[in-house]
């Protein structure tokens, strides 16, 4: 299946931001037999990695001493335009497997299940009653805001045109027309939101790279 990523850093940085914790969990399971707990986090790592080697290089493509040159080894780019020539920020159209999106949903709910039942032991202890139910900086709440954004329904249209113009390959720029700008935004709308909810900073500086 193909799904839209965007050339976001606050994307990024929630993505690659499960890696310590899932080698973390990871290392804590691995006493003894393996245990279902295990095998479930040790195939999410495994799909974790596949789909990190499937993004965008915001990484390296944003640091000052990047060679405008394209290496033939190294993934397309892509620039976006809207209809009145604005600069948009870039979507990416990559495939992943529904087994490896499967194997990240199962560990995401074996993560919530496992937070709640420690909310409801330090409740029980009146150790923490006056936590909310929902912490905002949480391995929970950072995965399943990942998760949304990976499962995010992209515009078809939008979708064919971003998958046609990547198969040429190398540097591309794609002028959208209006009604795909529209759908673009709306869908841009719905990664901020996604990522950024809950805190109005965050959300209005988010927000502004699509503006």
């Amino acid at each position: 299946m193909y799904v839209l990523v965007p050339d976001d850093p606050v994307f990024h940085a929630k993505f690659q931001s499960l890696e310590e914790p899932l080698l973390r969990h990871l290392y804590l399971h691995s006493t003894g037999a393996e245990s279902d707990d295990e095998r479930i986090i040790s195939d999410a790592y495994d799909s974790w990695v596949q789909v990190l080697l499937k993004l965008p290089l915001w990484s390296q493509w944003h640091t000052a001493d990047v060679s405008a040159d394209h290496a033939p080894d190294e993934p397309a780019r892509c620039t976006l335009y809207g209809a009145g020539g604005k600069q948009l920020t870039s979507l990416y159209p990559i495939e992943v497997a529904a087994g490896d999106l499967g194997n990240l949903m199962a560990c995401l709910d074996l993560f919530v299940t496992a937070d709640r039942t420690r909310r409801a032991v330090q409740a029980d202890a009146e150790a923490c009653a006056d936590l909310p139910e929902r912490n905002g900086s949480s391995l929970t709440d950072v995965f399943r805001r990942v998760m949304e954004v990976l499962w995010l329904p992209p515009p078809q249209r939008l979708l064919g045109t971003l998958r046609q113009v990547m198969s040429q390959g190398q540097v591309v720029s794609v002028t959208l027309p209006a009604e795909q700008e529209t759908e673009y935004r709306r869908f841009c709308e719905d990664l901020v939101t996604i990522l950024s909810s809950g805190d109005t900073f965050a959300y209005r500086n988010h927000r502004a790279m699509y503006l």
